[in-house]
């Protein structure tokens, strides 16, 4: 990535109302999911020549555990590394807060998410089945593939 990866900040927003809805929309298709997780959440987000270009909402799921709900970056960034930096930069965090386990969950036509995860060090822990049926009411379509089911990975920040 050479110069670009220098360019680019994380840090915790201070402001959520920032957050551009649309970047969250890429990771989670319904904007009241969003609202309501967005209120609880810490957000650590990349800023690239004063732009949000990626953001990860992270849950407290108690002492030692917490979530990743969302996790977007913008689709002229992906595939560079940018979700790779937002990611690490999340486990140290979740290193910070005393966090043992870190959990994040894709549907099952995820394919490059759950790439992407496993490469992070996430590991496959369940699936939820007929999550996407259950929560979301129109049909989600990814590589070809309904997503149905909901597939729960976890990673241990030990």
């Amino acid at each position: 990535m050479g110069k670009f990866s220098t360019d680019i900040t994380i840090s915790i927003a201070q402001d959520k109302s920032k957050i551009p809805i649309p970047l969250l929309k890429l990771a989670d298709p319904s904007a009241n999911a969003i609202k309501a997780y967005l209120l609880e959440a810490t957000a650590l987000t990349a800023v690239f020549d004063e732009k949000i270009i990626a953001c990860c909402l992270l849950i407290n799921k108690g002492m030692l555990e917490a979530e990743i709900k969302n996790i977007a970056v913008l689709e002229a960034f992906q595939g560079k590394g940018v979700g790779q930096m937002l990611l690490s930069a999340t486990f140290d965090f979740c290193r910070q807060k005393g966090y043992t386990t870190l959990w994040i969950g894709t549907g099952n036509s995820s394919i490059h998410q759950l790439y992407l995860y496993q490469k992070m060090g996430f590991e496959l822990s369940h699936i939820l089945k007929g999550y996407f049926l259950d929560n979301y009411e129109e049909e989600i379509w990814e590589n070809g593939i309904r997503c149905i089911d909901m597939v729960r990975l976890e990673k241990k920040l030990n």
